[in-house]
């Protein structure tokens, strides 16, 4: 792998490439959060690259510079390329959205695929996005249901965040359930 930027570095590179400030702001959140669930599932016995959740997290939403469509994925794959990024974050922004239609993926010039997450670090990403909702971490089966709204319930992201629930969920246990006490939530992993 190259080196990763550092986290003002990956601020900075969303900044020069015209982010808007929300969507920076969505992305700290997401990094922090996906850092939480890293740090525990370390303590859970995984192996989990702390940085590589950070910076990928961190720059999962760049091609949100250039468009707000799911398109954006591949945008922004395309911009970290261009950017030097090492594969590894490229990967994370291109599977943090849980998986697209392969008839996207090729209207993108990409390669038929439904370009889910495969490694914990882009699990631990992708499953961050979507529980982060403005200021707000939400449950589980809160993000499930607007994400089955918002595709449909046969969607490959649908199924995905399902399957990374399931597998984070065989090591944190209860805290990625909908069991949380009033006040208490995810980020206190």
């Amino acid at each position: 792998m190259g080196e990763l930027p550092s986290r003002d570095e990956a601020l900075a590179m969303l900044r020069s490439v015209g982010c808007p400030p929300g969507v920076i702001k969505h992305c700290e959140r997401v990094a922090d959060l996906a850092l939480s669930l890293a740090r525990a599932c370390l303590r859970a016995g995984l192996e989990v690259d702390l940085e590589l959740v950070e910076v990928g997290a961190l720059l999962h939403d760049m091609g949100r510079a250039r468009t707000h469509s799911i398109g954006h994925v591949f945008l922004g794959a395309e911009m970290a390329r261009e950017l030097g990024l090492p594969d590894e974050v490229v990967r994370i922004i291109l599977t943090h959205a849980g998986g697209v239609r392969p008839e996207l993926a090729e209207a993108f010039g990409w390669p038929p695929g439904d370009y889910g997450p495969e490694g914990i670090e882009e699990k631990i990403v992708a499953y961050a996005d979507k529980l982060v909702r403005g200021p707000s971490v939400v449950p589980f089966e809160e993000a499930l249901r607007a994400l089955e709204e918002e595709l449909g319930p046969d969607h490959p992201a649908v199924g995905n965040l399902a399957k990374i629930h399931e597998e984070l969920g065989a090591f944190l246990g209860e805290a990625l359930g909908g069991a949380r006490p009033a006040g208490e939530d995810i980020r206190s992993l």
